[in-house]
């Protein structure tokens, strides 16, 4: 039988400890932990994910576009997460990139940077890939991607085919 989770659980454990007194109390707390660890084994193993925003993911030309971009799982404790090169392709041939000055790792003390932003300017109509790839020297650790449309401002409209 699999122990019970969450609200029930603490539900269960409320109710057991003004009727039962400290043993179901202990066993409430053991419960509580091994859920925890649960929790934290299933957040280390997790693959990390890259989420790409772009604001406004729709505009006129000439467009300035902010990126945003969130990492998710992963292991805080990984070296491999740690300081690494953002690499934006932002789809029109352009490319931009940045590196962070960063203590060397120390596994437990170490924070892994979670978001990035960055802003770039579409001179022309069209729809753009927009993709952000972390990296580690050449070795890509996990990238994310998002589409941006930028329809015909009204320069594009004013000029004359040739």
């Amino acid at each position: 039988m699999t122990p019970p989770t969450g609200s029930i659980l603490r539900s269960l454990c409320r109710r057991a400890h003004v009727g039962l007194g400290l043993a179901l109390v202990i066993s409430c707390t053991i419960a509580f932990a091994a859920t925890a660890d649960q929790k934290d084994k299933d957040k280390k193993t997790k693959k990390a994910n890259l989420t790409v925003r772009a604001t406004p993911a729709l505009s006129f030309s000439p467009a300035r576009i902010v990126a945003s971009a969130d990492l998710t799982g992963g292991v805080d404790a990984e070296e491999e997460l740690y300081c690494p090169e953002a690499e934006w392709d932002w789809g029109d041939g352009t490319f931009s990139s940045a590196t962070q000055d960063c203590e060397p790792f120390e596994a437990g003390k170490s924070e892994v940077r979670r978001h990035w932003t960055s802003e770039h300017t579409y001179e022309t109509q069209g729809n753009y890939r927009l993709q952000l790839t972390l990296k580690r020297g050449k070795k890509s650790i996990v990238a994310g991607n998002t589409t941006v449309q930028v329809r015909p401002g009204a320069r594009d409209m004013s000029e004359t085919p040739q």
